[in-house]
């Protein structure tokens, strides 16, 4: 008995874990040699759609977000509510190194802001991203 209930608890772990799927697809996230091939922050500012909030579906929730990124991650300033897309590009890194591609990055994250990552399956971040992936924790001057 003890056997079978082992077994069917084993067996729903499984099909838990097997039916849990990337939200981003294979392939989807750019990788560039360095910082210096990603554009400057007037021209990715000049590429941000106005208007705003927009909506994003995070599992079956909607949410508001004042800003969703696609393309470049480098060279830019975030505030309040982010959603990462999967269309990103970002500086490619080797296992030796880590992934530290924001550590010749200008990324500036304002103090509060909540940032959504679509390839780490949407998991909310609260205190910014270089904490993992390298660069210093800047804030904006006053």
């Amino acid at each position: 008995m003890k056997l079978r209930f082992a077994w069917l608890i084993l067996m729903g772990m499984l099909l838990i874990v097997a039916c849990k799927a990337d939200v981003c697809p294979a392939a989807s996230i750019t990788y560039v040699p360095d910082a210096a091939s990603l554009p400057d922050l007037a021209a990715v500012l000049e590429a941000v759609p106005s208007g705003g909030p927009f909506t994003v579906q995070i599992g079956g929730k909607t949410i508001e977000a004042d800003r969703v990124i696609h393309g470049p991650l480098c060279n830019d300033h975030w505030s309040g509510t982010v959603y990462v897309d999967c269309d990103i590009q970002i500086v490619a890194w080797t296992e030796e190194e880590g992934s530290k591609f924001l550590e010749d990055c200008d990324l500036v994250i304002e103090p509060g802001t909540v940032v959504y990552v679509a390839a780490h399956n949407n998991a909310a971040y609260y205190k910014g991203c270089a904490s993992c992936h390298g660069g210093a924790e800047r804030t904006p001057a006053p």
